[in-house]
This record gives structure tokens, sequence and C-alpha cells, in this order.
């Protein structure tokens, strides 16, 4: 066949357009509802994290902060769980991570030690597909992610027998790309996977002005837990070694970590105690803050618009509303008991139509409860979804024991 200028001008610019496509692919899914929600506010993502296949779970918000279960997605890996009974099984916070900015959404799969990216459909944002191929956590059991403010960046802390963070490019026609020097050790004694919850490692999350990566791990009583800071450089990379914090006098199980905003300062819940607050500014103004009758309060998420702290216990199934003052000192507002023996663990907070929405995973019901944060001290349960008669209908394995995680989307 012979070229002439034209027929080649076509080839080529038909080759750009492949090379230029984003690399998604429709991951196998399974649908619970017979139409997509297209008026949907938003949406929330937990994982199955079974061992044969992990999945992601995704349910439509709708205008009332309700929710409808939408679709599974396979998530491309296996999932685990650490070497204790129960719900909990990553022992950790942020093991899915969805970013508004970048409109993408990651997860860890534990079993294999992978990470996933997917690309969100804000329209539809049920509607997710995978984005490259699986990324290799470049260590064991990983367990928590976090996305930089604007999605650009994605780290993820691993907490088995090779236990550390490394960090990733996000790009959204290849996936992840690892970032050169950010493969750094935490050096805990742990196997694979991780025995615990004592002596594990909890989240990774970014600084507010994203130039710190931060891991949270929790110590093994009487030795308290400490922080890992490190500093990250414009080009993403990460300081050789970091900076241990310790929780002040009494904290001992630094869990979540929530930003405390302009403060430079963390509220990290403490399985031990109830809470802790870091000052990254002045050590002295850190505190530990003890909530009567706690069995492990280790979840935690912010309300933009109460301003309040919002903490979950799986031992006694109760979410606490706590505020932190200018001088970030730490008190308890209200409480509020969910369905005794639910196990509330993972927990979000959503923005719909001006009303913030709190969503917590609660495994032993196979639910997840709806709270509106109306005003300070005044949040009222609305509903509660049911996790396991649509995903039994739709042949999704669900195992209370193994259901991890919860982050949010919205318009």
């Amino acid at each position: 066949m012979k070229f002439t200028a034209a027929i080649l001008t076509s080839v080529l610019a038909a080759s750009a357009l492949v090379s230029a496509a984003p690399l998604e692919r429709r991951a196998k899914t399974k649908m619970m509802s017979k139409t997509t929600r297209l008026d949907a506010s938003g949406a929330i993502y937990f994982i199955t994290n079974e061992p044969d296949e992990n999945m992601i779970i995704a349910a439509s918000i709708n205008a009332d902060g309700t929710l409808n279960l939408d679709r599974a997605v396979a998530a491309g890996g296996r999932g685990a769980h650490g070497k204790a009974d129960g719900p909990d099984a990553l022992f950790s916070q942020g093991a899915i991570k969805a970013n508004k900015k970048g409109k993408v959404l990651a997860t860890v799969n534990a079993g294999s030690n992978t990470v996933s990216l997917f690309s969100i459909d804000p329209n539809t944002p049920t509607n997710i597909n995978q984005i490259g191929d699986v990324a290799s956590s470049e260590g064991e059991f990983p367990m928590s992610l976090a996305f930089n403010s604007d999605g650009s960046r994605l780290c993820v802390l691993n907490g088995g027998a090779v236990n550390g963070v490394i960090c990733y490019n996000v790009d959204k026609k290849t996936g992840l790309n690892v970032i050169p020097n950010t493969l750094r050790p935490l050096g805990l004694n742990q196997t694979t996977p991780a025995t615990g919850p004592a002596g594990t490692a909890s989240q990774i999350i970014f600084s507010e002005d994203d130039k710190q990566l931060i891991a949270s791990v929790k110590g093994i009583p009487p030795t308290p837990g400490f922080l890992a800071v490190w500093d990250v450089g414009s080009d993403g990379s990460l300081s050789p070694d970091f900076k241990k914090i310790s929780p002040a006098k009494d904290g001992v199980l630094p869990f979540s970590m929530t930003i405390i905003p302009g403060k430079d300062a963390i509220l990290a819940t403490d399985a031990g105690l109830g809470f802790d607050i870091f000052d990254f500014k002045d050590s002295n103004k850190s505190s530990a803050v003890k909530i009567d009758g706690q069995v492990a309060t280790c979840w935690s998420s912010r309300s933009q618009k109460t301003g309040n702290f919002y903490l979950t216990d799986i031992g006694t199934a109760t979410v606490t509303e706590v505020h932190v003052d200018d001088d970030l000192k730490g008190s308890i507002v209200q409480q509020y008991p969910q369905l005794p023996g639910s196990a509330t663990i993972d927990n979000d907070i959503a923005t719909v139509r001006g009303q913030d929405f709190l969503y917590v995973l609660a495994p032993n019901a196979t639910a997840v409860d709806v709270l509106l944060l109306d005003s300070p001290g005044s949040a009222k349960k609305i509903s509660s979804l049911d996790i396991s008669g649509p995903t039994k209908a739709a042949g999704i394995t669900i195992n209370p024991n193994n259901l991890q995680g919860m982050t949010t989307f919205s318009k």
C-alpha cells in the first residue's frame, strides 16, 4: 500500500488520539440497583476486603443525605484480615480515599500488596473506572492512603513485616507512577498480615499545606505510640528520615488523624484513652483527653459546618462529638449511641446542599449509619443503609469482620 501525505497524516492523528486517551478499563461490576441515580448529590465508598477478591461498594447520596446502594466494582486485588478477631481488619483509617479536586479514588488491596486508582464520574459518582494497572505498594499489608490537596499525588502506608511509606504521581492517563526518593521505612517489628491492634501503623495523611507526610503508629502499652513526620520536597520526594513525635502524657495508641484547620495541629483518636491533640508548633500545648467509658475510640472526621470532630468507638458503638478551641483545648460536646453491638468503625463527612452528613460503617449490623450534623451538639441519626440484603441478591460476598473504609465524594 502506498502512503500518501494525507493518509500518513490521518494515521498519525489517529495514533495521537489513542496515545492521549486515558488507559481506563471497565472493572468487573455488579449492580445493586436497577437504575443508576443520575441526580445523585455524591457517593460513599467502602471495601469488602475479602481475601478472594476485594470489591469497592459504591452508594449514591440523595439530596436529603440518605443513601442508595448502586454497584460493587472489582478493586483489582485481594483483601486481608490482620491477626486479631472481629471487625477492623486493617487496624486503620483511610483504606479507601476519594479526592474531589482530582476526581479520583484509590483503594488498598491488603492481601495483594497493591494499590488501585479509579476515575470518578462527577455527574454519576458511583460510576468509577480503573486507571492504568494496579501498582505495587512496595511493602506488605497496605492499610491506608492519602491524596495531597489537589489529588496529583498519592501515598500509601504499609503495615506488615515490610512496613513504611511510598508515594506516586497520579496520572489520569496511565495511573500511578512511583515518585523517586519516597520509599521510606518505619522500622516496626511486625508480621504479614499485621498483628494488632496494638503496635500497628494506623493512618497516613498530608499536612494542611502538603509540605509534610504524617503516619500514625499505635503503641504497645505502656509504651506509647508516635507520629512519623517526613518533609515533602517540591518534587514530591520525602526527607530521608522521619521526625518522631510522641503524644502528651497518658496518650498511648494514636490511631486516626484529622487536621485542625489553621493550627498546624492534629486531632488523633486514641484507643487507650479517647483522643490526643498534637501541636506541631508548641509541644506544650499537646494534650491527651479522656473519654469516660470509651472502649476503643479509633476513627474521626471533621464537619466544616459545625466546626467539630466526630469520633467513633467500635466497642461502645458510640459517636462522640468533640470541640477544639483556639488554644487547642479539646472538650466533649455530646455523645450519640448507635445500635448496640454494631461496631461503629470508619466514618467520613459529606456536604450536600449546604448540610453536613456523617456516614459511619457499622459492620456488625452490615449497615451504614447516616447522621445529620445540623448544628453543634445536635447530631441526629436519620437513616441506616442495609448492606447485606442488596449485596447478597447481587452475589457479592460480605463478611462483617472484613468490611473496612469509608470515604465520600460530593458534587
